[in-house]
């Protein structure tokens, strides 16, 4: 995969999606499904809108999914920053849906940093 970030919808009902999120840095990639709401998914595409606006310095977080066994399925966490203009990274934290091992549950986990092109981030918010 190339770096960056991809969502694919999974499921979809009423309330809420399930999407499947890939994140590469290059070298490493990190796979987890999410459940989400249709208003988050609406806040979300909202919130980048106005952060893509602010290309220096400002910090956007996002939050899909929740982390811990008490939660389905997995989460993500991504901390979007402009420390200066023409220049975006991104930190992904991610956790996958907790599983049986041995005598406890458990679930992967990573983190990931990106460096990319503020340009590159209007075609994920089109997307």
């Amino acid at each position: 995969m190339q770096k960056g970030i991809k969502m694919t919808k999974v499921w979809f009902d009423d309330d809420g999606i399930e999407l499947k999120i890939d994140v590469s840095d290059g070298t490493s990639v990190f796979s987890n499904k999410v459940y989400a709401g249709y208003q988050t998914m609406d806040d979300l595409a909202s919130n980048l809108s106005v952060f893509r606006e602010h290309i220096h310095g400002d910090l956007l977080d996002v939050r899909l999914g929740e982390f811990g066994p008490e939660y389905a399925s997995g989460a993500f966490h991504a901390c979007l920053h402009f420390p200066r203009p023409g220049h975006l990274y991104i930190t992904c934290r991610m956790e996958s849906d907790f599983q049986e091992f041995s005598i406890k549950k458990v679930a992967s986990k990573a983190t990931l940093y990106l460096k990319t092109e503020p340009v590159l981030l209007d075609n994920f918010i089109s997307e």
